[in-house]
């Protein structure tokens, strides 16, 4: 039996994989079974089979992008969903990993990788935001929001998880009119923005991105709010709050800290501390890992996050201990990305042929490939999201959690309002 024949019939006992390898012959893997996906594969070439024994993520990514990995029967989700379906993070089976040697050589890369350095910061940065705005738009909501939606119910279509997500860290945020607020990797500006519009806030939002940059301050010119909410492109370690009329009420950062890195962790929340008012408050909210400390997945760190990290809880506990800040509040969100890379995924399909027109099949197929992937990790691995809040001081704060769903379920009543005329 090849190994690649072995590495499957351990991998798929729920539903159905049937392979064609190089030479024609048809392997069938696991038993057709309800609520699990029938998938048929073709390899092109002998290579295939032995590069994803060895790292099954990276080269099976790779080998689909490349046309030597064909899905015959159903799709790429279908193919990532099947395998993960069969190794869920909570039975800690892990059939899925890469090699002991090619994870001890994942290792040492990471810890050279995980030291990002402020001067590389900025290129990582752009590998990914600085991607065609009309890619974002083919598959984002209408405000351009490119984190985890929060959905109320799973019915829920895209846009409104989104609004509902603004909604949630606003009212975590506690946040009266007039209030001075640092949005932290403000991304296309839709945080910044709804939190000026809804809950009367000045701020600024700080961003690597010079794509990202521009859109953002074009659609505060829009709403002609641009006196009121800010942007400039700038290291949030390089923020003085002299230069910005003095310390922050509240400090946001949505999908951010994944780029900071672990070796910084330190230093974002030191920075983060001396940014707040003494009354201040901030809301982190970061994709987590369920479990301890890890690697960033090869195929990831390769083609789409450069520099990238997904922390543990603990890792992110170590970053702000002794700091003398208050972890005031702290939810996991275990679903809501899945249904949100879901959201996207879908549209990235619907949008085939405008992305291949932008880009090219390739392309396509990488993020695809990448989306899947992910909402995968978030359906049946050990990815989640944290939302943390931190105040400097213990009277910050209401003394429960009620101002929570109060302060949500108002600003839920109320719409947007839109861009002038």
């Amino acid at each position: 039996m090849a190994l690649i024949d072995l590495f499957l019939s351990r991998a798929v006992r729920k539903g159905r994989l049937s392979l064609t390898h190089h030479d024609g012959k048809v392997r069938e893997f696991g038993a057709p079974e309800p609520g699990y996906p029938d998938v048929a594969i073709r390899f092109t070439d002998s290579r295939v089979a032995g590069q994803i024994v060895r790292n099954p993520a990276l080269a099976a990514g790779e080998s689909f992008m490349d046309g030597r990995l064909v899905v015959e029967k159903g799709d790429v989700r279908d193919l990532v969903e099947l395998l993960t379906a069969n190794d869920k993070w909570e039975a800690g089976r892990a059939n899925l990993n890469p090699s002991w040697l090619v994870r001890a050589g994942g290792a040492v890369k990471h810890r050279i990788d995980r030291i990002n350095m402020e001067r590389r910061s900025k290129k990582n940065v752009a590998h990914h935001y600085d991607l065609s705005g009309t890619l974002y738009e083919l598959f984002l909501d209408t405000d351009k929001q490119y984190s985890c939606a929060y959905y109320t119910d799973p019915k829920n279509d895209l846009e409104r998880a989104q609004r509902d997500k603004k909604a949630h860290i606003a009212a975590k945020l506690a946040i009266e009119p007039g209030m001075r607020v640092l949005d932290i990797g403000c991304g296309w500006g839709g945080m910044a923005l709804y939190l000026h519009q809804m809950c009367g806030a000045e701020v600024l939002g700080v961003t690597l991105s010079e794509e990202q940059l521009k859109v953002a301050r074009q659609r505060a010119e829009a709403l002609g709010v641009s006196d009121k909410v800010k942007f400039e492109l700038i290291d949030y370690r390089r923020v003085r709050p002299e230069d910005f009329g003095g310390k922050f009420d509240r400090i946001v950062s949505v999908g951010m800290f994944e780029h900071v890195g672990p070796a910084h962790y330190r230093t974002f929340f030191r920075q983060c501390r001396n940014l707040l008012t003494p009354e201040g408050v901030m809301l982190l909210h970061t994709i987590g890992r369920a479990g301890g400390p890890g690697t960033t997945d090869a195929f990831t760190a390769k083609y789409i996050f450069p520099g990238g990290y997904i922390p543990a809880l603990s890792e992110i506990a170590k970053g702000h201990e002794g700091l003398r800040m208050f972890l005031t509040d702290v939810e996991v969100l275990r679903l809501h990305y899945a249904y949100t890379l879901e959201a996207w995924y879908k549209r990235v399909v619907a949008a085939k042929d405008a992305i291949v027109a932008l880009y090219d099949e390739r392309f396509y197929r990488m993020w695809t490939y990448y989306l899947a992937g992910s909402e995968v990790s978030f359906r049946h691995g050990g990815l989640v999201n944290y939302q943390l809040q931190y105040a400097r001081d213990r009277h910050a704060l209401p003394l429960t959690r009620d101002y929570m769903l109060e302060g949500e379920r108002a600003l839920r009543e109320v719409p947007e309002p839109q861009p002038v005329a």
